[in-house]
């Protein structure tokens, strides 16, 4: 997957599922469903978090990478003149960078789509980062 501005879940599920070839028997007994709901799955654009965990787990893929790179790349730069805020959520790293996203950066910088200092700007890569993906990959 290039494209992580427009996701839709469902027709990425059908691919892969597809691709692995896996019995829509198999599928109806592990999700409890019928063969209509998972045809509707892979119509829909967004999944409710439950069924994409299922998913993921039929197809041993993390479905949830896939709008955290969303989230690397389009969302919008932080404020760090803000005072923290306090949460209960858990939080996470951000240098979750797949191979996939590192390797569709690559292909920015070595075809000269964009120089190091776009990419910085515009995904909010570390410039130390993009550096060592050059020299490494």
């Amino acid at each position: 997957m290039n494209n992580f501005k427009d996701i839709h879940m469902g027709q990425m599920i059908e691919k892969e599922v597809v691709e692995r070839g896996i019995e829509i028997s198999y599928l109806c007994k592990f999700l409890k469903c019928i063969e209509a709901d998972i045809t509707e799955m892979y119509q829909c654009k967004s999944l409710d978090s439950e069924i994409l965990l299922s998913w993921s787990k039929i197809l041993q893929y993390d479905l949830f990478r896939i709008y955290s790179q969303h989230l690397i790349f389009y969302s919008p730069l932080s404020r760090n003149n803000l005072l923290p805020v306090k949460t209960t959520l858990p939080q996470f790293r951000k240098n979750i960078y797949s191979k996939e996203v590192i390797d569709f950066i690559l292909e920015l910088y070595h075809t000269k789509q964009m120089t190091r200092m776009e990419i910085i700007e515009h995904y909010g890569i570390p410039r130390a980062a993009i550096q060592r993906w050059i020299y490494k990959y």
